[in-house]
């Protein structure tokens, strides 16, 4: 049996668990998705102001990288990444790998920085984002864009080469257990 995971208020069809690499591929088009959900909540801001409309899409972005996200970089760092951080491995891809290690670090700390405004607006305590703010979601969205493009066009076509099938349906168990999936329904 094969279960598929979606978010709510996200129009991407899920992905089983049992092909991995799709599932990581469906999460870059919800973070691309909740990443429009942010830029088209601050334009309906600017031109209608915040309603239950704005409230709630604060909460879809809120909830997606709040609890997803997080999810996602987690099955980064165990799978995809170290075996092509193996020793004797492509020394550029390598440092690529690197690097998007440092991003993920990178944007945890700018998530932190910009959620705060969107819980407050979310919650009704605030019905405008401030300059600083808008700042804060810009230098959140901008470190997405190299390391999405990166990631789908290098690091996941040499993990898929790299990793057996029975490494990849280990790996499509272990996404599901964190996610609170049991395992037999893979």
């Amino acid at each position: 049996m094969v279960t598929r995971v979606s978010l709510p208020g996200m129009h991407t069809p899920g992905a089983g668990f049992d092909e991995p690499f799709e599932m990581l591929d469906a999460c870059h088009d919800r973070v691309r998705r909740s990443l429009d959900l942010l830029r088209r909540l601050r334009q309906h801001l600017h031109a209608r102001g915040c309603d239950e409309s704005a409230r709630q899409a604060a909460r879809d972005v809120l909830r997606y990288f709040d609890i997803a996200a997080p999810l996602h970089h987690q099955d980064e760092e165990l799978h995809v990444f170290p075996p092509l951080l193996a020793p004797g491995g492509d020394e550029q891809l390598a440092a690529l790998v690197r690097q998007m290690q440092r991003d993920h670090v990178l944007m945890a700390e700018r998530w932190a920085a910009a959620r705060g405004a969107l819980q407050e607006l979310a919650q009704g305590r605030l019905t405008a984002f401030a300059p600083a703010h808008e700042a804060a979601f810009d230098r959140f969205a901008d470190c997405y864009a190299d390391h999405l493009r990166h990631e789908d066009d290098r690091i996941y076509p040499a993990a898929r080469a790299a990793l057996a099938p029975d490494a990849r349906h280990a790996m499509g168990g272990e996404m599901a257990a964190r996610r609170g999936v049991r395992q037999g329904a893979i």
